[in-house]
């Protein structure tokens, strides 16, 4: 039965199963068809890169041991020359792949692919699943942006080439239920309209989506997965779905979103950064990772055949934070399927692929803290046999970017203790061996300023050629409200950026050393909207790296002035958290004067529909008990029920639990308002799970009737 039969007949909200066979993959054995050789390698653009990184952080190093190499280097200065290698090997690395970007867009990208996002929209034959996996999110927006991207679709004409799910691993029964309503609100539209509510959501996001493919992949020949805050225009997916047909060999084609909807200053920071420099960051990594690219998890196309037989992820060995789950399974996904020899490609100039971001620097670091666990847990995965070798250097460069924060504050750390040591130790002038002159513990001032002159060169270098990339296009120039106002918003982005990056450093910091301590980040609900955060949880929050900017400048005060003025960037940023914190909390102006985007300016009329289908969608109304709701709707009730006729077996564990103690109240209660009151929500989400308990339940007698 079809999603969408409208009138008295009851309404199916999922279609016949297709099951698609998905094994547990190895990482002891590589597949037979491992590092098929592929048309566009590109290793000469490797090389070019590798190399110039390399000779980069030669240079850097050698001028770094130039500095501490005036009187010997002792222990600490030595640690201080390996931390300052790997890290100045980091942005070295950054700044070649910007300066491949740079020339790339610059002489006009050329996508090998030929996916032309200006030409005329091609025909598709094949058959798309969209997939927006949810855990917990508003259903009103979560159904807006899902519908508003399947009318863009159906727009194209391309309408019945595309199916769509709602795939939910919510587990608040409130939730729940809001989302029923709202897809019954809209499955009288189509017949290609789905929901699914998985009871046991193990494995989380990569859990859900293989179970989708276990159950439905074999009706689908290609799958979009989308994040809860995603949308994407049907012109987009259509040429995706387009390329990825012309090219059999191709599993997965990401595009690059660009953040929409920023509504405090904090997320117009990140909007206007991603926008401004995003293209060509991912015009860099495109250019020399080729047909090894990488997956974000969200707003990319995938060959279904090809992921579900090489993207089966086994339960890594071990306890958590390591062992489970893996967390960050998108870049497991695409080396699996790269080492089966399929093409994954990035195509960076595609427009109509968006998303939004965290509205504080809180939410923002909670969400970095689960992906910090995610990377760091690729520390397992990067010996398994036949994975490419730009697979493995993603694995390393997401670990790199963790573990780069403990490592700049050890740097830091690192030193102030020399200058303390230089400052309070009684040199030792005359060593014990013979020597005519005394040895003199000092550094070049001078050089140390030419090494501290490159490294912010090499940082603020691609920010300012993504300037100049806007600037010579008129249109793009346009978007941004001119030049001036793009050059306006660039320093305030990069002033900003520089009194948050050091909070952020201590953040990741201390998420690296908890998760490394055995701490887990389990799966908390991302934040979305005003950010609105009460001052005593800021002030809580941003304690540790106040009093570390504390302990920074009196240590530097201690030493001189001199490196007291030196360590200002890291010092203001750190001792300002709190009021900086709560400035970048503030709801920001719909249109500011700077800070804006082309899609601020000019509005895509998309992003306008999905505020008009969310005013069209139910409300949710957190005063009313789900059984009220379920009891009150009968349709409603019956779409539930039906849901819960596609449910596996009740499984034991945690939620076999709430299951056995809701069913204990409701034999106790006498009538069906003394089961609302006795219930918690895990109850009430257990009791909501089995279809004889529920019905029971909503029979039962109100307390007037009793």
């Amino acid at each position: 039965m079809g999603a969408a039969e409208v009138g008295l007949q009851l309404i199916d909200p999922l279609p016949a199963d297709a099951p698609l066979a998905m094994p547990v993959q190895s990482f002891a054995e590589a597949p037979e068809a491992a590092h098929r050789p592929s048309a566009h390698s590109g290793r000469w653009r490797r090389a070019l890169i590798m190399l110039a990184t390399a000779l980069l952080t030669y240079a850097g190093v050698d001028e770094m041991y130039e500095v501490l190499k005036v009187g010997g280097v002792t222990i600490l200065e030595g640690i201080v020359l390996v931390l300052f290698a790997a890290l100045f090997a980091w942005v070295s690395l950054s700044f070649v792949s910007g300066l491949a970007g740079f020339a790339a867009l610059l002489r006009g990208w050329r996508d090998s692919l030929d996916l032309d996002p200006d030409g005329p929209l091609p025909s598709v034959t094949s058959k798309v699943a969209m997939l927006l996996p949810t855990y917990n999110e508003d259903p009103q927006t979560v159904f807006a942006r899902l519908q508003a991207t399947r009318e863009s679709v159906d727009a194209t004409g391309s309408g019945p080439q595309f199916d769509w799910y709602i795939l939910s691993d919510t587990t608040d029964p409130t939730v729940w239920a809001h989302e029923e309503q709202c897809f019954l609100a809209l499955a009288s539209d189509t017949d290609r309209l789905f929901y699914r509510h998985r009871a046991d959501n193990h494995a989380r996001k990569s859990g859900n989506i293989e179970d989708w493919v276990k159950r439905f992949g074999g009706s689908y020949d290609f799958m979009v997965i989308l994040d809860a805050d995603s949308v994407m225009t049907g012109d987009a997916l259509v040429r995706l779905a387009a390329a990825i047909e012309r090219h059999p060999d191709v599993a997965l084609i990401q595009t690059l979103p660009v953040v929409v909807h920023a509504r405090t200053l904090f997320a117009r920071l990140q909007q206007f950064a991603g926008r401004l420099y995003g293209p060509m960051i991912a015009a860099g990594v495109a250019w020399w990772h080729g047909s090894e690219s990488n997956y974000w998890g969200h707003n990319a196309i995938i060959r279904v055949a090809a992921f579900a037989a090489c993207t089966g992820l086994p339960i890594l060995p071990g306890r958590k934070p390591f062992g489970g789950s893996i967390l960050s399974h998108d870049f497991v996904e695409a080396a699996l399927m790269r080492r089966a020899g399929w093409r994954i490609h990035m195509a960076p100039t595609l427009r109509g692929s968006y998303e939004e971001v965290p509205p504080t620097l809180l939410d923002f670091a909670a969400r970095d803290r689960r992906w910090c666990q995610g990377n760091l847990q690729h520390a397992k995965i990067l010996p398994a046999r036949g994975l490419h070798w730009v697979s493995r250097l993603h694995f390393l460069t997401g670990i790199g970017a963790y573990i780069t924060a403990p490592m700049w504050l050890t740097f830091l750390v690192a030193g102030i203790l020399i200058s303390l040591q230089a400052q309070f130790v009684r040199p030792e002038y005359f060593p014990n061996s013979f020597s005519l002159f005394p040895v003199w513990p000092a550094q070049d001032p001078i050089r140390a300023a030419w090494v501290f002159a490159a490294t912010m060169g090499l940082l603020l270098l691609p920010k300012l050629l993504a300037l100049f990339l806007v600037l010579i296009r008129r249109d793009t120039r346009r978007g941004f409200g001119g030049g001036f106002r793009a050059l306006a918003g660039l320093v305030v982005e990069t002033l900003m950026s520089a009194l948050t990056a050091p909070v952020m450093m201590i953040f990741q910091s201390t998420a690296v050393v908890q998760i490394v301590m055995g701490q887990d980040s389990g799966w908390q609900l991302q934040h979305r909207g005003d950010g609105s955060i009460p001052f005593r949880d800021v002030v809580r929050r941003y304690a540790l790296p106040t009093a570390i900017g504390l302990a920074m400048a009196i240590s530097a005060l201690l030493v001189s002035w001199p490196l007291f003025w030196w360590m200002t960037p890291v010092i203001l940023g750190l001792v300002l958290a709190i009021p900086v914190a709560m400035f970048t909390n503030r709801t920001a102006s719909v249109r500011p004067a700077l800070l804006a985007t082309p899609e601020d300016i000019a509005p895509p009329p998309i992003l306008a529909r999905v505020h008009a289908i969310a005013a069209t969608l139910p409300a949710s109304n957190d005063d009313e008990d789900p059984l009220v709701t379920l009891r009150n709707d009968r349709r409603l009730l019956d779409l539930h029920l039906v849901g819960l006729a596609h449910q596996p077996p009740r499984t034991r564990g945690r939620v076999e639990a709430a299951y056995a103690l809701a069913r204990t109240k409701v034999d106790d209660a006498e009538c069906f308002d003394e089961v609302v009151a006795w219930l918690n929500k895990p109850e009430k989400r257990a009791l909501l799970g089995d279809r004889d308990l529920l019905v029971r339940v909503v029979e039962m007698p109100t307390a007037t009737a009793a």
